[in-house]
């Protein structure tokens, strides 16, 4: 869906990717560009490196959805225009930001709002714990009550991850009644009081917590941090949540330990693989809601996204550069 003015040729050729949903057009005013750059928007997964490189070599722009395609160094030496990358969101660990500015590539970013994945993962909470979903379907199909939830006040609601995120969270659980307890690697006592919750061990805080929701960053350390031995920490009517990175968990262990019932059930919003493929075993469990990696997607969300892209477009081509990215901070 190109976007140009008429009466002046364009400079720069923009590919706008992994628009699933087909509402990036409509986002933000994409006719400020008008002059500057034509733009292209694409819905499909560009889930290998020779599917990107072939579709984006002969952009001069590439605006990523967030983490949905890795920007490797291989990659990016496919692309000889790409001059500017911009992904939404403040983090993107799937670029080589040292071989961009090895290429010449200037990489920038945007802001997020934050409120929006700490809302999924407390709908999520309240789905599994007051069976939302399952009596749904049994509705769906005729029946009627088909079993008992459970209350979330007086529960305990242990935090993984007290950064951005996690003290959001726990503020919403606190308005359901419910106890937190949290735990990262380099959280104090002072934090924790900060975020009105208590630092716990742990091992402590999966064995006594009614929930566990993971709100850690993805890096080598964090990698498949709740893997068979935590999971079997967990009491078996615990449930797990997920709405940061997939492979913060193992998900053979998860799936094993959800089929044998060793936990109570799953909410997931992210996965190690994205999109989720069709016939992977989390899709037939009955134990386990599923969303699309959709805490961040919301209406205001996608227009702050990209309106930045682009005020971004628009100061590089102007030679100012604005909210560049030499690392994940």
């Amino acid at each position: 869906m190109p976007l140009a003015d008429e009466t002046r040729a364009p400079v720069l050729r923009v590919a706008v990717i992994n628009d699933f949903l087909r509402v990036f057009a409509q986002a933000t005013d994409w006719s400020r560009l008008n002059g500057v750059a034509s733009v292209d928007f694409f819905h499909d997964h560009l889930d290998t490196a020779d599917k990107a490189a072939e579709r984006l070599a002969p952009y001069d722009v590439v605006i990523t959805e967030r983490e949905r395609t890795h920007f490797t160094s291989e990659l990016l030496q496919r692309l000889p225009r790409l001059r500017l990358l911009v992904t939404t969101g403040t983090h993107n660990r799937y670029i080589d930001f040292a071989a961009a500015a090895r290429l010449g590539i200037t990489v920038t970013r945007t802001q997020a709002i934050l409120h929006a994945a700490p809302e999924l993962a407390m709908g999520l909470i309240l789905a599994l714990m007051r069976r939302i979903v399952v009596d749904h379907e049994v509705m769906r199909a005729g029946g009627w009550q088909s079993g008992i939830g459970r209350s979330l006040r007086g529960k305990t609601l242990g935090i993984i991850g007290l950064g951005v995120t996690g003290p959001q969270v726990a503020h919403l659980a606190r308005a359901f009644g419910m106890q937190t307890l949290a735990w990262s690697p380099h959280l104090d006592d002072a934090r924790a009081a900060a975020a009105q919750t208590r630092r716990m061990p742990l091992d402590d805080l999966l064995s006594q917590s009614d929930v566990v929701s993971l709100h850690m960053v993805l890096a080598d350390s964090t990698r498949g941090m709740i893997g068979q031995r935590e999971l079997a920490l967990m009491k078996p009517d615990a449930y797990l949540v997920n709405t940061s990175r997939g492979a913060l968990v193992d998900q053979d262990a998860l799936v094993e330990a959800l089929r044998e019932r060793r936990i109570a059930g799953a909410g997931l919003d992210v996965y190690e693989t994205e999109p989720l493929p069709p016939e992977h075993p989390l899709r037939t469990l009955s134990n386990v809601i599923l969303t699309p990696h959709t805490g961040y997607v919301t209406d205001e969300q996608y227009a702050l996204c990209f309106g930045q892209a682009v005020e971004n477009i628009l100061a590089y081509h102007a030679g100012k550069p604005v909210r560049v990215m030499t690392c994940n901070e």
